[in-house]
């Protein structure tokens, strides 16, 4: 008789499938204990991914676009135009927020701050007053941003560099999610506070000095997730060095 409950029913049938495991290793079970070990660990190992998949479905919450948006159609993967920074690969997953399904073509449109902490179009880098605000371009450059499309497995890789900061936020990415021509999430992502303080001190940043807004300080950090909406950086050897970033963006369509 089903008990009625999925999560329930979910571990007994791990159970059930662990020992079928250890059943069939038979008398070896008991002089072989490092296959027995193995086994439970395959086993472990699979609800952990599944743990993983089930949190990386979370619907990501929406937040401002910023001042410095500009719409553009510039399609492209390297989106640096030869600003100097330190390398930075990311590599995002669009999917559906209620069944984890990957959305093949999604505009995946990022934009974001130079080492310096300018916005292409813009000549300086202080914001408008008021919440909301946008500022007005001034002009005709447009590095550091792009559009991309999802692949078949809603992935998508843009080629670009570490951010820098402006007054009063702390270092972020935006982004927008455009399924169908319609624009189904606007967000922004993140870095370690720590991974940060490290990169600016490099030539790139080092004039620019540190940020004056760490993630605790900053209301649209904790609007977007938090800790949620950071990437998982991790350091790439070899030509160009940097970082890689990795993220799963549940959207709603």
């Amino acid at each position: 008789m089903r008990s009625g409950h999925p999560n329930l029913e979910h571990r007994t049938l791990r159970r059930r499938d662990l020992m079928v495991a250890l059943g069939g290793l038979g008398a070896g079970a008991i002089w072989g204990g490092s296959r027995a070990t193995r086994a439970l660990a395959r086993l472990s190992a699979g609800s952990q991914e599944q743990a993983a998949a089930a949190a990386a479905c979370v619907l990501t919450p929406e937040v401002t676009e910023g001042p410095y948006y500009i719409a553009n159609h510039l399609t492209r993967r390297n989106i640096t135009d030869g600003r100097r920074g330190l390398p930075l690969v990311l590599d995002l997953a669009i999917v559906t927020a209620s069944s984890c399904s990957p959305i093949a073509g999604a505009d995946v449109e990022l934009w974001h701050a130079d080492a310096g902490g300018v916005y292409s179009g813009y000549s300086g880098s202080t914001p408008p007053s008021g919440v909301g605000g946008h500022a007005t371009p001034d002009n005709s450059k447009r590095f550091l941003r792009g559009h991309q499309k999802s692949d078949a497995n809603g992935k998508v890789r843009f080629i670009t560099i570490y951010p820098g900061w402006y007054r009063g936020r702390t270092p972020h990415i935006h982004l927008k999610v455009h399924v169908g021509g319609q624009v189904v999430h606007t967000g922004q992502l993140f870095f370690s506070d720590r991974v940060s303080d490290t990169v600016y001190r490099t030539s790139s940043y080092e004039a620019h000095g540190q940020p004056d807004t760490t993630n605790a300080a900053d209301s649209i950090y904790h609007a977007a997730g938090g800790s949620s909406a950071r990437l998982h950086l991790t350091k790439r050897t070899g030509r160009g060095k940097g970082y890689r970033g990795t993220i799963t963006v549940g959207v709603r369509t």
